[in-house]
């Protein structure tokens, strides 16, 4: 049986969700029947990279200087160029393309170098209600007019199927539920000795530590939670806040902490690649958003045992239900989430039952395994259609 050869393309490797699901696929897909090149821009950023582990793992990598985030018509059409002869040379039998501007170069690169298969995985779908009319309609015809390029589109939430067919964005066929998975070995609170991360963090051992893993910037909401915070402590005494992550808006986060009385109760760790270190010394996760596809945080804090307090956005609401491994509150609520915080800090049982239900559901649907057999199922699905 012949190889079958895959092309995952993304516009950066920083580190986050998209970009190691992304290198996961290309490290564990069946090399005797797959073989995998990833294809990157440039950029990457205080999130910090993941072109080194990429390396590290031996995944043949291409990067692109072209390729960028920003919109700009010269760089886009170099790159297109370039991606159209990288792919010709190649002659790859499919082309997965994640990310918006990956994804809408990619497949059009795709469909010019006559790829026979295209797939498109939706992270999030590039358009929300925050832009104005104009810039909304423009993201959205761009889709439209890219998902007829598509074998197939995969979707980490049910909730971007649903908007994006709402937005007329392909038709049901095309869409193919495929969670972003973490690896569950690594997730595992039995692997990590919290008081020592507690130590090593400065926390005190008797206190209940909220915790969020993320970007400081606008669509994560630091301002949200950091009043949220501000609510808790006015309530409770014993109570940390650890904040893990970099951005943007990291200093105006910290004059708020400072503003609000927190900062003795707070510990901000920066960009940490010991994820589930961190998550180990963490009694409830706070997460703010304001729009999400499906974070992985999320599981990720499920898989270490961790109940959750978050806004009710993206695919959010599939994984957490309501009193039985955390809770969901409207983006905008300070009082709901406290609420929620505190009665989870006075009913320690409560946060361990929550925290095991969670660790089964992320065990269920948040497999490496799974994620890997429902790729490579659609991958030889589509091989067979052709």
């Amino acid at each position: 049986m012949n190889q079958i050869s895959v092309l995952q393309c993304i516009t950066r490797l920083i580190v986050g969700g998209a970009q190691e699901h992304v290198m996961y696929i290309a490290d564990l897909l069946d090399k005797n029947r797959f073989r995998v090149e990833i294809l990157s821009g440039p950029q990457t950023g205080i999130e910090g990279s993941l072109i080194e582990e990429v390396r590290a793992r031996q995944i043949p990598l291409t990067i692109v200087p072209e390729l960028v985030r920003q919109i700009s018509p010269l760089n886009d059409s170099l790159a297109l160029v370039k991606m159209v002869n990288f792919l010709r040379e190649n002659r790859f039998d499919i082309v997965h393309t994640n990310s918006s501007k990956a994804g809408i170069l990619g497949r059009v690169a795709a469909r010019i170098a006559r790829v026979p298969i295209i797939v498109h995985t939706v992270h999030g779908w590039s358009f929300h209600h925050e832009m104005s009319p104009l810039t909304r309609y423009l993201y959205i015809t761009l889709e439209r007019q890219t998902a007829k390029l598509s074998s197939a589109l995969t979707n980490v939430s049910n909730i971007d199927i649903e908007n994006g067919l709402a937005a007329g964005i392909g038709c049901k066929k095309l869409y193919h539920l495929i969670r972003s998975a973490i690896p569950l070995d690594e997730f595992n609170p039995l692997n990590y000795d919290r008081e020592d991360v507690r130590v090593e963090l400065g926390i005190p051992p008797d206190a209940v530590v909220i915790g969020n893993i993320g970007r400081f910037s606008h669509p994560k909401n630091p301002v949200e939670w950091i009043q949220i915070s501000a609510e808790i402590r006015r309530t409770v005494d014993k109570v940390h806040f650890l904040l893990v992550g970099d951005g943007p808006q990291r200093s105006e986060a910290e004059t708020l902490i400072k503003s609000e009385g927190l900062w003795e109760q707070t510990t901000i760790t920066g960009l940490r690649r010991d994820v589930p270190r961190m998550l180990s010394v963490m009694d409830i996760f706070l997460f703010t958003s304001s729009r999400e596809g499906l974070p992985r945080t999320i599981p990720q804090a499920m898989a270490m045992g961790i109940p959750v307090v978050a806004n009710r956005v993206g695919g959010i609401p599939e994984v957490i239900r309501e009193g039985i491994t955390g809770y969901l509150c409207q983006p905008g609520d300070i009082n709901k989430p406290a609420k929620d915080c505190i009665n989870l800090i006075n009913h320690p049982m409560k946060r361990e039952e929550m925290g095991r239900r969670g660790r089964a559901i992320a065990e269920s649907d948040f497999s490496i395994d799974v994620m890997i057999g429902k790729t490579s199922n659609l991958y030889e699905q589509l091989i067979s259609e052709k």
